[in-house]
Protein backbone atom coordinates (compact mmCIF):
# COMPACT_ATOMS: atom_id res chain seq x y z
CA UNK A 1 0.00 0.00 0.00
CA UNK A 2 1.46 3.38 -0.92
CA UNK A 3 2.48 5.87 1.77
CA UNK A 4 0.03 8.42 0.40
CA UNK A 5 -2.82 5.93 0.70
CA UNK A 6 -1.78 5.03 4.28
CA UNK A 7 -1.63 8.73 5.20
CA UNK A 8 -5.04 9.33 3.66
CA UNK A 9 -6.54 6.49 5.68
CA UNK A 10 -4.93 7.81 8.87
CA UNK A 11 -6.26 11.30 8.17
CA UNK A 12 -9.75 9.97 7.54
CA UNK A 13 -9.71 7.97 10.75
CA UNK A 14 -8.56 11.06 12.61
CA UNK A 15 -11.36 13.15 11.15
CA UNK A 16 -13.89 10.50 12.08
CA UNK A 17 -12.71 10.38 15.67
CA UNK A 18 -13.18 14.12 16.25
CA UNK A 19 -16.72 14.34 17.49
CA UNK A 20 -19.02 17.30 17.90
CA UNK A 21 -18.46 17.09 21.66
CA UNK A 22 -14.71 17.44 21.22
CA UNK A 23 -15.19 20.41 18.92
CA UNK A 24 -17.53 22.03 21.45
CA UNK A 25 -15.00 21.42 24.23
CA UNK A 26 -12.20 23.02 22.20
CA UNK A 27 -14.39 26.03 21.35
CA UNK A 28 -15.41 26.37 25.03
CA UNK A 29 -11.71 26.53 25.88
CA UNK A 30 -11.26 29.37 23.38
CA UNK A 31 -14.17 31.21 25.00
CA UNK A 32 -12.71 30.67 28.51
CA UNK A 33 -9.34 32.04 27.38
CA UNK A 34 -11.07 35.04 25.87
CA UNK A 35 -9.96 34.24 22.34
CA UNK A 36 -13.55 33.88 21.14
CA UNK A 37 -16.73 35.70 22.06
CA UNK A 38 -19.43 33.47 23.58
CA UNK A 39 -21.89 34.72 20.96
CA UNK A 40 -19.61 33.38 18.20
CA UNK A 41 -19.03 29.94 19.71
CA UNK A 42 -22.13 28.18 18.35
CA UNK A 43 -21.51 29.45 14.82
CA UNK A 44 -17.89 28.28 15.00
CA UNK A 45 -18.89 24.84 16.30
CA UNK A 46 -21.45 24.53 13.50
CA UNK A 47 -18.89 25.55 10.87
CA UNK A 48 -16.25 23.16 12.20
CA UNK A 49 -18.69 20.24 12.41
CA UNK A 50 -19.94 20.96 8.89
CA UNK A 51 -16.38 21.15 7.62
CA UNK A 52 -15.57 17.86 9.33
CA UNK A 53 -18.56 16.21 7.66
CA UNK A 54 -17.49 17.59 4.28
CA UNK A 55 -13.96 16.30 4.83
CA UNK A 56 -15.26 12.87 5.85
CA UNK A 57 -17.44 12.78 2.72
CA UNK A 58 -14.52 13.74 0.50
CA UNK A 59 -12.27 11.20 2.21
CA UNK A 60 -14.88 8.47 1.83
CA UNK A 61 -15.25 9.24 -1.87
CA UNK A 62 -11.49 9.23 -2.39
CA UNK A 63 -11.11 5.89 -0.62
CA UNK A 64 -13.99 4.37 -2.59
CA UNK A 65 -12.45 5.56 -5.87
CA UNK A 66 -9.05 4.16 -4.86
CA UNK A 67 -10.54 0.81 -3.86
CA UNK A 68 -12.52 0.58 -7.10
CA UNK A 69 -9.36 1.36 -9.09
CA UNK A 70 -7.37 -1.32 -7.26
CA UNK A 71 -10.15 -3.88 -7.67
CA UNK A 72 -10.31 -3.10 -11.38
CA UNK A 73 -6.53 -3.40 -11.72
CA UNK A 74 -6.66 -6.78 -9.97
CA UNK A 75 -9.54 -7.79 -12.25
CA UNK A 76 -11.81 -8.59 -9.31
CA UNK A 77 -15.38 -8.94 -10.59
CA UNK A 78 -18.05 -6.61 -9.30
CA UNK A 79 -21.08 -8.00 -7.46
CA UNK A 80 -23.21 -7.19 -10.51
CA UNK A 81 -20.86 -9.25 -12.72
CA UNK A 82 -21.18 -12.22 -10.38
CA UNK A 83 -24.98 -11.90 -10.26
CA UNK A 84 -25.14 -11.78 -14.06
CA UNK A 85 -23.00 -14.92 -14.30
CA UNK A 86 -25.16 -16.71 -11.73
CA UNK A 87 -28.25 -15.84 -13.80
CA UNK A 88 -26.58 -17.13 -16.97
CA UNK A 89 -25.49 -20.34 -15.24
CA UNK A 90 -29.02 -20.96 -13.94
CA UNK A 91 -30.43 -20.44 -17.45
CA UNK A 92 -27.85 -22.80 -18.93
CA UNK A 93 -28.59 -25.42 -16.27
CA UNK A 94 -32.29 -25.22 -17.12
CA UNK A 95 -31.52 -25.54 -20.81
CA UNK A 96 -29.23 -28.55 -20.29
CA UNK A 97 -31.86 -30.17 -18.07
CA UNK A 98 -34.51 -29.62 -20.75
CA UNK A 99 -32.27 -31.20 -23.38
CA UNK A 100 -31.48 -34.16 -21.12
CA UNK A 101 -35.08 -34.53 -20.01
CA UNK A 102 -34.40 -33.94 -16.29
CA UNK A 103 -35.14 -31.11 -13.94
CA UNK A 104 -32.27 -28.78 -12.94
CA UNK A 105 -32.90 -29.54 -9.25
CA UNK A 106 -32.42 -33.29 -9.82
CA UNK A 107 -29.05 -32.62 -11.47
CA UNK A 108 -27.96 -30.40 -8.62
CA UNK A 109 -28.97 -32.96 -6.00
CA UNK A 110 -27.17 -35.72 -7.92
CA UNK A 111 -24.05 -33.57 -8.17
CA UNK A 112 -24.11 -32.88 -4.42
CA UNK A 113 -24.51 -36.57 -3.57
CA UNK A 114 -21.49 -37.59 -5.66
CA UNK A 115 -19.26 -34.84 -4.19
Amino acid sequence: MSDLFKKAISLGVGLTIVSKEKVEKAVDELVKRGELAPSESKALVDRLVERGEEERGAFKSAVQEQVQRVLKELKIPAQSDIAALETRIAALERRVAELEGTSPQEDTMTDNVTD
